[in-house]
């Protein structure tokens, strides 16, 4: 047997669908605080890096601005050879590289980054091999400038 509500119309908390008052303003508030906490892992995980002086030109030229895609909530990716990457300088890690993996060496864990422009180019080369946790991320996307937009160009395709 039901009892009916004898409240006045327009008072007190509306009963959601399963009578439990304010159910429905809780479940929005965990959706809004899950949304929020997704939008700010996706901020963290995109980087909008330019590209500074000529080491890695023909693939990439000094102006391009590249999108690098991360995911500091997963253990340090394994790149490739032949990707291109964002890694910390290990002569100054407030600074980023951009370079090519030209080895991955998985007994110690490091890579070997290398400038496609070997005479303009400080990298492996010089400083040796990174460790793979220094890599920030792996170049996706070029968005400037605008007659240069696209995906990263691959080893091998460019001019």
């Amino acid at each position: 047997m039901m009892v009916p509500d004898r409240r006045p119309r327009g008072t007190g908390p509306v009963p959601g669908p399963t009578g439990v008052p304010g159910r429905r303003v809780v479940t929005a508030v965990v959706l809004a605080v899950a949304v929020a906490l997704s939008l700010d892992a996706l901020r963290r995980g995109i980087r909008r890096v330019e590209v500074v002086g000529a080491s890695m030109a023909p693939a990439l030229e000094p102006g391009d601005r590249l999108v690098v895609v991360a995911m500091p909530w997963l253990p340090p990716p394994r790149p490739r050879p032949g990707q291109i990457v964002a890694v910390g300088d290990p002569r100054d890690p407030r600074r980023l590289l951009i370079k090519r993996v030209r080895a991955v060496h998985r007994g110690d864990d490091t890579l070997e980054v290398v400038g496609d422009a070997p005479d303009a180019s400080t990298d492996s080369r010089t400083f040796g091999p990174v460790p793979r946790a220094s890599v920030v991320g792996r170049a996706v996307y070029r968005y400037a400038p605008p007659g240069r937009r696209g995906p990263v160009p691959r080893a091998g395709e460019y001019p």
